[in-house]
């Protein structure tokens, strides 16, 4: 549009002199409108930008809680596994306080996994 009134302002004959003030007049308001609206351009984006990085932030928060109870859940998982396993020659299995201390083994890891990530606010 204002490249359009800049070639009606220069042309010979198209605008009266008469009509130049109002030829001017619209100029000016397309030119600030033009501004205006790059301006809103600029705001736009930047909210957009600014809601992105939100949301990026809540999904790293749940991130780190879904990591931390996986590897809460990990390590009793492993010490159960191991012991799932039959072999023959596993000490432990004829130790009177094996199952015991299998199953406090995974109490006390998970514990201190779970205060662990809890200290530094993943939990």
């Amino acid at each position: 549009m204002r490249e359009v009134l800049d070639l009606l302002m220069e042309a010979k004959g198209i605008v009266t002199p008469t009509l130049t003030p109002y030829y001017r007049d619209v100029l000016d308001h397309t030119i600030r409108t033009t501004e205006l609206m790059d301006n809103i351009r600029d705001l736009l984006t930047a909210a957009r930008e600014l809601q992105l990085a939100q949301v990026s932030n809540r999904l790293n928060v749940v991130m780190k809680k879904v990591t931390s109870w996986g590897a809460i859940i990990l390590l009793p998982t492993l010490i159960a596994g191991i012991y799932g396993m039959n072999f023959r020659n596993m000490p432990e299995l004829s130790w009177t306080i094996g199952y015991p201390l299998a199953l406090g083994l995974m109490a006390v890891s998970a514990f201190l996994l779970y205060r662990g990530f809890k200290k530094r606010d993943w939990l």
